[in-house]
C-alpha cells in the first residue's frame, strides 16, 4: 500500500447500513473519510473511528475529490446533493442507488449538468461483505473516474469491474442479475413452510438448498450459450418437463396447505412457450417468450 493510496480523501454521503459499511471500509484502509447524513446521529459512531463529520452537503463534497453517494434512490441522491450542486464542478461522483437504467441516465445527466465526473455503481453483496476480496462491485460511466480512483474503489471489494462508458450499465446489470433474487427466496420460503407442515425445521433443508443453488450455478453458462446462439434444441431440461411438474406443485400445495398462487405466472409462461413450439426445447427458450 503506497502512501498516496492510503491518503486518498473520500466523502461518503448517506449512512444507512450500506453507506456505513462503505465508510468503515475506507476508514479501515486509512483513507481520510468525511461523512454526511440527514440524520446526524448516524455520524457519531464513524466519527469515533476517525471520520470527519461534514455538517452540510456542500462541506461534504468540498472535503474530498471523490464523493460516494449511497442513498436509496437516484431521486434521493439528486435531492440531497442539489444544495451543493455547484461544488460538484470537476469532482468525481460515484453513486450507489437502487433504480432503473432510465433512473441512472437521469442521474448521469444531472451530474453532467453540474460538471461532475460521474460513475454509477452497484454492490453485489450485503453490507457485512464490503471490503472482502471476493466482493463484487461493478460500474458504468466515466472511465477516467474509474481509472483514477480504482485503488480506492477496490477498498470496497476486490472484484471490481468497469462495464463500459454507458452511464446506465451498472443499473442494467443490477436489475438483470437481481431478477433472480425474489423468485429464489420465495421458493426457499415455500420449501420451509412445506417442511414445517410436517414438523420439520427450515434449518434442515439449508445444506440441500445450497447444493441445489450450486447446481443452478453450474448450468447458467450452458443456458447463456443457448440464449446467445438462439438454439434451444439440445434440451437437458425441456419446457415440457417443467409443465409436467405443475401437477406436483398443486398436490404439494394441497397436502401442506400452501399458498402457491405465486406460481401461476410461471405456469402461464410455460404454457405460452409450449404453444409457441418450444415444448421439447430447453427451458432457456422461455427467454423467447419473455422477449416482446
Amino acid at each position: 500500500m503506497t502512501g498516496q493510496y492510503a491518503l486518498t480523501p473520500v466523502t461518503v454521503v448517506g449512512l444507512g447500513s450500506m453507506g456505513t459499511a462503505l465508510a468503515e471500509a475506507f476508514l479501515d484502509a486509512g483513507h481520510p473519510t468525511a461523512v454526511w447524513n440527514r440524520t446526524p446521529s448516524k455520524v457519531t459512531p464513524l466519527v469515533s473511528r476517525g471520520a470527519v463529520h461534514a455538517p452540510t452537503p456542500i462541506a461534504a463534497i468540498t472535503a474530498s475529490p471523490l464523493t460516494i453517494a449511497c442513498l436509496t434512490t437516484y431521486g434521493d441522491t439528486i435531492e440531497a446533493l442539489t444544495p451543493a450542486a455547484a461544488a460538484l464542478e470537476g469532482r468525481a461522483l460515484v453513486t450507489f442507488n437502487s433504480g432503473s437504467p432510465a433512473g441512472a441516465r437521469r442521474m448521469a445527466a444531472w451530474a453532467r449538468e453540474h460538471g461532475a465526473r460521474h460513475l454509477d455503481g452497484a454492490i453485489k453483496n450485503v453490507p457485512s461483505a464490503v471490503g472482502a476480496q471476493d466482493t463484487l462491485l461493478y460500474y458504468g460511466g466515466d472511465r477516467t473516474v474509474f481509472d483514477e480512483f480504482a485503488p480506492t474503489l477496490r477498498v470496497l471489494g476486490g472484484d471490481t469491474v468497469h462495464l463500459g462508458t454507458d452511464p446506465d450499465l451498472a443499473a442494467l446489470y443490477e436489475m438483470a442479475v437481481g431478477g433472480t433474487l425474489l423468485p429464489a427466496l420465495v421458493g426457499f420460503f415455500q420449501g420451509a413452510a412445506a417442511l414445517q407442515s410436517r414438523g420439520l425445521t427450515a434449518a434442515s433443508m439449508v445444506r440441500f438448498s445450497i447444493k441445489w443453488f450450486e447446481m443452478i450455478n453450474s448450468v447458467l453458462p450452458v443456458f447463456a450459450d443457448e440464449i446467445d446462439r438462439g438454439d434451444y434444441t439440445d434440451a437437458a431440461s425441456s419446457v415440457n418437463i417443467f409443465l409436467a411438474g405443475i401437477a406436483h406443485d398443486k398436490e404439494l400445495a394441497e397436502e401442506a396447505d400452501l399458498d402457491t398462487s405465486w406460481h401461476e405466472p410461471f405456469h402461464d409462461l410455460l404454457q405460452r412457450a409450449a404453444e409457441a413450439g418450444h415444448g421439447e426445447h430447453s427451458i432457456s427458450a422461455l427467454t423467447e417468450v419473455l422477449r416482446r
